[in-house]
């Protein structure tokens, strides 16, 4: 009779999953990607939110930086299609903290000053000032409000505008040369000489080689010519002869 032999090294099954060994926190020397399976498991909703936060931040700040592009056009756009005082003004009035809007309050001060009405003039400029702040337009503004004063008769407001543009150091050269010009051209016509003559080097030394400085060469020939220095002794009293007479 004959006896089937017993195997006792017979093979597992397929699937037999009874020497599986679970992977988690606890499991002893986890490889690279049993560890990423197990913070994946653990945080996937919450690295799912911050990928989607990203990704509509990203949006937004595309989609702010188009529309701001395009109303940047608009506004440049319709600032030159403004030619007239009354376009300017509804320019101004629809745009009124934009930098173009400080320069349409410029043009306007400008034509304004031109036609001799210094007080609107100088209401617009000092606006116009406001709105361009230090810039190279807003530093001509400054300089054509402090003018503008002088214009309308406030000498005494003008002048101390214009001292406080000579004294910024902040300011482009040509502005405060234009300035200390102004300052000096006043002094000439009220008959000051000496304050003028200083004022004409001030505007020398701070602008050498600009316009203004030629120009206040010229204002230096409206000066008084220089009272030359007197000889004392010569102012001396003459001497008494007292030689008796024959």
């Amino acid at each position: 009779m004959s006896t089937t032999p017993t195997n006792s090294s017979s093979p597992s099954h397929a699937s037999d999953d009874r020497n599986l060994v679970p992977v988690d926190e606890t499991y002893i020397a986890p490889s690279f990607e049993d560890r990423l399976a197990i913070f994946w498991a653990k945080n996937f909703k919450t690295v799912i939110a911050v990928f989607a936060a990203v990704v509509l931040a990203v949006l937004a700040k595309g989609g702010y930086d188009f529309f701001a592009d395009q109303r940047e056009k608009a506004v440049t756009a319709d600032y030159a299609t403004a030619a007239t005082t009354v376009q300017l003004n509804g320019f101004i009035a629809a745009h009124a903290d934009h930098p173009l809007a400080g320069i349409a309050r410029l043009r306007l001060a400008d034509k304004a000053y031109v036609d001799g009405n210094f007080a609107d003039a100088q209401s617009g400029y000092a606006a116009a000032a406001a709105t361009l702040a230090n810039t190279t337009f807003g530093q001509r503004a400054r300089l054509g409000s402090a003018t503008a004063l002088v214009q309308a008769g406030k000498t005494a407001e003008g002048e101390a505008a214009l001292k406080l543009l000579v004294s910024d150091l902040s300011l482009a050269k040509g502005i405060r040369a234009a300035a200390a010009y102004q300052l000096a051209s006043l002094a000439v016509d009220a008959g000051k000489a000496d304050e003028a003559s200083s004022l004409i080097n001030q505007v020398a030394a701070i602008d050498p080689a600009g316009q203004w400085t030629q120009r206040a060469t010229l204002l230096r020939a409206r000066l008084p010519a220089p009272v030359p220095a007197v000889d004392v002794k010569k102012l001396a009293a003459p001497g008494i002869n007292f030689k008796a007479s024959p």
